[in-house]
């Protein structure tokens, strides 16, 4: 009998197109991460800006139609094929690991962009620095991660305080898929921030936007705001 063959973790090429096509009017992406990201991002006109895991790209494109200078990247080929065709031939894409050194020069950024892209990974302190380094200085991460009460809320029984490898199981556009995270404490979050060389300047738990209260009412029905993630905007000191 042949060996069942292992299945990556976060393939997120066996299953780009259905989950780009679940997220682009979801609650969660469309009308959560995405505006709570542009608003802490603000007046972004000609600000140079990296998006590390940008995935399908809408964040990259809601960026570029503001005014920013967008670079993208991922380490899922499909996604960055899907990206290009969202943004066009033109548009810099660039397949690359946000776990491996980065493919651009220091202080090449006004701010980098990291959406539900670190609670993937165990270690912090290899991107956290490469993400400094291209960073100018003064220059600011926007990052959206798992809120940590999450794992805890999910699993009672749970040491909330360990860093620990758990996973939940998804169906995008009818397709099931597995994603596998890292739980960290809140303050396991700042200290990385910190040894990385970032001051934390916001941190938020924003409700969706205005719209979704009337487009999600059974979901939204007598709620202000939800937890599911947690958003920073750190600088670089």
């Amino acid at each position: 009998m042949s060996a069942i063959p292992e299945v990556a973790e976060n393939d997120y090429d066996s299953f780009a197109e259905a989950y780009a096509a679940e997220n682009e009017a979801s609650l969660i992406n469309a009308y959560y991460t995405r505006p709570a990201i542009l608003n802490l991002a603000g007046d972004v006109s000609g600000r140079r800006i990296l998006d590390a895991g940008c995935g399908a790209g809408p964040i990259t494109e809601n960026l570029r139609d503001r005014g920013a200078i967008v670079t993208g990247f991922d380490s899922s080929a499909k996604m960055v094929e899907l990206a290009r065709k969202r943004l066009g031939d033109d548009a810099d894409l660039r397949v690359a690991d946000i776990g491996s050194p980065l493919p651009f020069p220091d202080g090449a950024f006004d701010d980098v962009v990291v959406a539900l892209v670190l609670h993937y990974l165990e270690d912090w302190s290899g991107p956290l620095a490469e993400i400094r380094r291209v960073l100018k200085p003064g220059g600011r991460l926007i990052l959206a991660v798992n809120h940590p009460i999450g794992y805890k809320l999910l699993h009672p029984e749970a040491d909330y305080f360990e860093t620990v490898k758990w996973n939940d199981e998804y169906t995008f556009s009818g397709q099931n898929a597995v994603l596998t995270y890292w739980h960290r404490p809140l303050h396991a979050m700042t200290d990385a921030f910190t040894a990385a060389g970032f001051r934390t300047a916001v941190v938020s738990e924003p409700p969706p936007a205005p719209e979704a209260y009337e487009l999600f009412p059974e979901e939204l029905a007598g709620r202000k705001a939800f937890l599911s993630f947690l958003f920073f905007v750190l600088e670089a000191v």
